[in-house]
């Protein structure tokens, strides 16, 4: 009886096996078709028509939701809309524009679901995120900066370095990181986007709000109270972002974005919503002067 028992059980393990292994098989091969139909993001966007953009809709002069028409509006929309027509153009395929908001925090995620296609969402180019994002050439300069009261002591990131200070970020950018390098002892808080980060600072979480300059601007634009100090202490390019290994999407879209610096279409979008920023010289953010 015993014998038949070790004899049921090893059939029963034996079947258990064989079944772990073809399900492992299966769910492999799945996998792999998955990858196959969006491995390449150009050949999905040829034949879908349309480039879905991740975009911000809460950072003023570079994408911010539009209540009137329910549409992001900003340098980014607008350069995404060039880098879109312009990579038809290259292309002979017809390509419309179509656009998604994100955060700071789930844009990389949503490009590697295939939410969306590519990324023009002020990201900064860094070695690490250059690991898992292909990025295109830089479309923007800009640098790491302090937003705080008018009536501040505070003149510098150097003034933040002490731990009775709280410097505010937001998730998933470098500014964190950045702040710890330049003033290691500050108490650093992260909040979800920069509309909660602004809030945080007026109601006196934080005394300085830390991000890249032409962000902070923005803000400074609709809250007259504040203002930047202290310069730039960091170089913060941002760059476009598909997918890793996208070597065909990057290819077009670096040749879009040069297209557009040649034929003034990027400069005029630059001087279009920097131009008239208090303290901002726009000529100062243009690449490939």
């Amino acid at each position: 009886m015993e014998k038949i028992r070790k004899r049921r059980f090893g059939i029963i393990a034996s079947l258990i096996l064989v079944l772990v292994l073809v399900l492992g098989v299966l769910w492999a091969s799945q996998t792999v078709k998955n990858n196959q139909t969006h491995q390449d993001t150009l050949a999905r966007v040829e034949k879908k028509g349309q480039i879905t953009w991740g975009v911000k809709a809460d950072t003023k002069l570079f994408g911010l939701m539009n209540t009137k028409t329910g549409q992001p509006a900003g340098f980014e929309i607008d350069l995404a809309k060039a880098m879109t027509a312009q990579i038809a153009k290259q292309t002979g395929k017809k390509l419309t524009a179509n656009f998604v908001p994100v955060t700071s925090a789930s844009r990389i995620q949503l490009l590697k679901n295939t939410n969306i296609d590519g990324l023009i969402s002020t990201m900064t180019i860094t070695p690490e995120r250059a690991k898992i994002v292909d990025f295109t050439n830089v479309y923007f300069n800009a640098g790491q900066s302090l937003l705080v009261q008018k009536d501040s002591n505070i003149q510098s990131i150097k003034d933040m370095n002490d731990p009775k200070y709280t410097v505010l970020v937001v998730v998933g950018t470098t500014a964190a990181q950045e702040t710890k390098k330049y003033a290691p002892k500050a108490k650093v808080i992260a909040l979800q986007d920069y509309a909660s980060a602004m809030q945080a600072l007026k109601s006196g979480q934080g005394q300085a709000l830390s991000t890249d300059n032409a962000i902070l601007y923005g803000l400074a634009t609709e809250n007259p109270d504040y203002h930047l100090v202290g310069g730039v202490f960091t170089k913060a390019p941002y760059g476009m972002a598909f997918d890793h290994n996208q070597k065909p999407m990057t290819k077009q879209a670096n040749q879009a974005l040069a297209t557009l610096q040649a034929d003034g279409t990027y400069n005029r979008l630059i001087e279009k919503w920097f131009k008239n920023v208090p303290g901002l010289d726009w000529h100062d953010l243009e690449v490939g002067k």
